[in-house]
């Protein structure tokens, strides 16, 4: 049996006909945006074969099952990294199930560095584009045609689109721009971010663009915000740590949590 029927038949036997109409992926320190979801059905990823063991603080390992503002959502609390494991593909299979469970829409989250200096600590960045040129593509070793991803617009405009209005309403200052994939786990250096600034980087970190090129082929409609943790490597004198990114993320986790709770209901 495949991971994949293996998994949805542990999700069938606890949580009977749910049907996601979104799946989220929760990135670091933002494990609380759970808190906004009712009729939550909670399965450790351990019971659940496919997924992945996340080794790194923040990331709590659970499926949330349940409903925000009205709509039905698949919630990731927690994800695999390409370095904790060596491989961009580990989240292949959680992907595929929350599309199994009927969900066409994606939102991805992370901590991330900026590199915009008005997009200070507890910001947020609507991703509009990326940049992947330091590790490696997920889609390497799938075979068939649906493997040449099109990646013109990689980011759906609509949902975009959505958690703009929904910030907005609220008095929330959304940033929009371009993120950059770093493999991690070490961070960058003040020389690399003032190369990635000529490359066009808003914003850097160590994930959710491999997430993006799998959902991209499962035919995933994908919107991505990254929750501003610190200046990246140079702007600021404050020294870059995990334990940094964790405190750090709690002001935008709220307001985060605040426009996925209008966003979805508005769109229930």
């Amino acid at each position: 049996m495949s991971n994949v029927k293996a998994a949805l038949d542990v999700i069938a036997a606890r949580a009977p006909g749910f049907k996601a109409e979104v799946a989220l992926v929760l990135g670091s320190g933002l494990g609380g945006v759970v808190d906004a979801v009712s009729d939550a059905i909670s399965i450790a990823y351990e019971e659940l074969p496919g997924f992945p063991r996340p080794t790194v603080v923040g990331h709590g390992g659970t499926l949330v099952l349940g409903r925000i503002g009205g709509v039905s959502v698949a919630v990731m609390q927690g994800r695999a990294h390409y370095y904790e494991h060596g491989r961009s593909d580990l989240m292949a299979e959680p992907l595929e199930i929350m599309r199994e469970l009927g969900a066409e829409r994606l939102l991805l989250t992370n901590a991330a560095g900026s590199l915009i200096p008005d997009a200070v600590p507890g910001s947020l960045m609507l991703i509009t584009d990326h940049i992947s040129l330091f590790g490696p593509n997920p889609l390497i070793g799938y075979h068939g045609n649906d493997r040449f991803v099109g990646m013109d617009v990689p980011y759906d405009p609509e949902i975009g689109s959505g958690l703009h209005g929904a910030a907005a309403k609220l008095g929330i200052k959304l940033f929009e721009g371009t993120y950059c994939w770093c493999t991690g786990p070490s961070f960058e250096t003040p020389a690399e971010i003032r190369a990635l600034k000529i490359l066009g980087a808003d914003a850097v970190g160590m994930s959710t663009v491999p997430e993006n090129i799998l959902a991209r082929r499962l035919g995933f409609k994908v919107a991505a915000v990254s929750n501003i943790t610190n200046l990246a490597a140079g702007m600021s004198a404050t020294p870059l740590s995990h334990e940094q990114t964790l405190e750090m993320s709690k002001s935008g986790s709220a307001n985060l949590i605040k426009i996925l709770l209008q966003y979805f209901s508005s769109a229930s």
